[in-house]
Formats: structure tokens, sequence, C-alpha cells
């Protein structure tokens, strides 16, 4: 498996701040609030998608944010495997003092829902539960997805950082828009693709909290 290098992770984050910087400004005045007779303005998924990530972020995701970015600049020549990148993490964050662990979650079959499995890092801090999702965005790519879909895709960044609240409404939307583009392109709607098998990836009962301690043998520089 090839290995993550400094210049990759920092590119992860970056990517996730240019989204933010680049994402347009929302403004409605009075006169622009009401319904036209000639024209229906109804928001796009895109700028539902983007109120969502960015216009509601709340000071604890932007101070992980700045944590993680300044680990990516501090990384000198460490080169860490993908499958230890989120570990890597939750040691940082712990050696910062965060209530960080490595989340596993679980979850059994039923009719309309196929068992399966997931990891991300969960962090605690001032009460407040924030979720980092590495692999965020290719958990909803699509075989075949429509253009309005590709579109609303590439405006979500590579990786998630958020609330619970943000995470459940942000996967229900593109759960919703992956839904729409499937039926445009004729295609079967799989069980997985539905938001009754996304969201227990990050929301199931069982989920079993794996921490590490900066102090034990196992070190960052071991991976």
């Amino acid at each position: 498996m090839e290995s993550i290098t400094e210049e990759q992770l920092i590119q992860m984050v970056r990517d996730f701040i240019e989204s933010e910087s680049s994402a347009p400004q929302i403004s409605v005045s009075s006169s622009e609030s009401h319904i036209d007779s000639d024209h229906h303005h109804q928001p796009s998924n895109i700028d539902t998608l983007e109120e969502m990530i960015w216009r509601e972020t709340t000071d604890v995701e932007v101070e992980i944010l700045e944590k993680i970015l300044m680990y990516m600049r501090n990384m000198g020549s460490l080169i860490i495997e993908p499958k230890n990148l989120k570990k890597w993490v939750v040691l940082r964050l712990k050696m910062d003092g965060y209530e960080a662990s490595l989340c596993k979650t679980t979850w059994v079959s039923f009719p309309g829902r196929a068992k399966g499995n997931y990891e991300f890092v969960d962090v605690i801090t001032n009460g407040t539960r924030v979720i980092i999702d590495m692999e965020f965005r290719s958990q909803f790519e699509l075989a075949r997805p429509t253009q309005s879909y590709t579109k609303l895709i590439e405006a979500l960044p590579s990786f998630f950082i958020g609330t619970e609240e943000k995470l459940g409404n942000v996967v229900t939307l593109l759960c919703s828009a992956a839904k729409e583009s499937l039926k445009e392109s004729g295609l079967h709607i799989p069980p997985w693709r539905k938001a009754t098998y996304m969201l227990p990836k990050w929301f199931s009962e069982n989920c079993k909290k794996v921490s590490f301690s900066p102090n034990s043998n196992s070190t960052i520089e071991e991976f």
C-alpha cells in the first residue's frame, strides 16, 4: 500500500480550507426574499451543502481543523501508511490534551440494510462531540453520476470535520441527491446508498472507541 506523504496530507487540509474560502457569500435582501410569480427561486443542493459545511462552522470545528493543519506542517520527513493515518491523528490530538479516540462502528443486516463496519476519529471537547472523517467524500462517489451530482461531490471537502448534527444533515442531503442521480441514470438504488445504511457508519449503537496513549510503547515514528 502506498504511503501518504507530508505534501499529500497537507493538501487534504488545504482542500478543506480552500473550499471554505471559495464558497460564495450568501446575502438575501428584503426585495429578494419574496417569491416572484414568474421565477420560483429554490436553493440548489450545492447552496444547501455549502450553507451546512461553511456558514454553520463552530469555533470548536475551526480549532480542531487548525490543530490538524499544524500537525501536517510539522511532520518533517515522517511518512505514514494510510491504514495508520487515523491512529496518528488520534495520538496527536491526545498529546494536545483532547479526548480523542478511534471509533469503530458495526451494524447487523436486516431487510433493506446490509451489515457493515466503519472507522473515523471522535473528539470530545468542551462537551461537544466532533467527528473527523478522513475518507468522507469517497463514501458518496457513484458510478455514472449525473452532472449535478458530480458538481455536488466536487463541492464536498475531501474529509469531514464537524458536529453530529452537521454530519447527520450533510449525509441526509447527499443520500437524497445520490438517489435522484441514480434514478435519472436509470440505475437501481441499492440499500447501501440509502440514508438508513449510510447513517449507521457514524451513528451505530455498536460503536467501539479505541484510545491510544501517547506514553505507550507505540509511537508515531513507528508508523
